[in-house]
């Protein structure tokens, strides 16, 4: 097995138990399908993004709760928001710029935590060892097809707890042609 399954991913947040409590004015996030990665689900709740310049209704929420707030936008998304978002490894929110949260109980003013997250694959150490990679290499991965490219600094992320998954967001996925269907790469030297 060369191939890897690739993914789209559109601007979501993940949240700490406290946010989903000042949002939505309850302790728990409520399922509505799951995603790729094991224990990964996507929410019923939604809320508006508030930057400096515009906003943006109904981004998702993901779970599980995290131990910190984050949202993830697109690159496109920080023109319209007034947020210069650095592109970042999820769960890495040192020296982010913040953003307000306006959910359907109260508001979140976060400090810090808005990312255009890299894009990344999701492996098992089996998977790892298969491909020959290990937890934080970078890696190029071509996508085939009639808008096909090769991805630069793809990051690995290996744990036990993941099933192999490339994640891009869409505008990414746009470029390469891959659609909401998902598609497949090849990690190349």
């Amino acid at each position: 097995m060369n191939k890897i399954p690739v993914s789209l991913s559109n601007r979501h947040i993940h949240l700490k138990k406290e946010d989903v409590k000042t949002l939505f004015g309850k302790d728990d996030l409520t399922y509505k399908s799951d995603l790729s990665q094991p224990g990964q689900f996507a929410c019923e709740e939604q809320v508006v993004i508030v930057g400096p310049k515009g906003s943006i209704d109904k981004v998702r929420i993901l779970g599980p709760v995290r131990p910190d707030s984050q949202v993830e936008i697109l690159t496109g998304d920080c023109f319209k928001l007034g947020i210069m978002a650095p592109i970042r490894e999820s769960g890495k929110i040192e020296g982010t710029p913040g953003c307000k949260l306006v959910g359907p109980a109260g508001e979140v003013e976060l400090s810090n935590g808005v990312i255009v997250a890299s894009r990344h694959i999701h492996m098992s150490e089996d998977d790892a060892k298969q491909f020959g990679v290990k937890d934080k290499d970078i890696v190029k991965v071509k996508i085939g097809g009639d808008r096909g490219l090769v991805f630069e600094n793809v990051l690995v992320r290996v744990s036990p707890k993941f099933a192999l998954d490339m994640h891009i967001d869409s505008e990414e996925g746009n470029a390469a042609g891959v659609d909401r269907k998902g598609g497949e790469g090849e990690i190349v030297k």
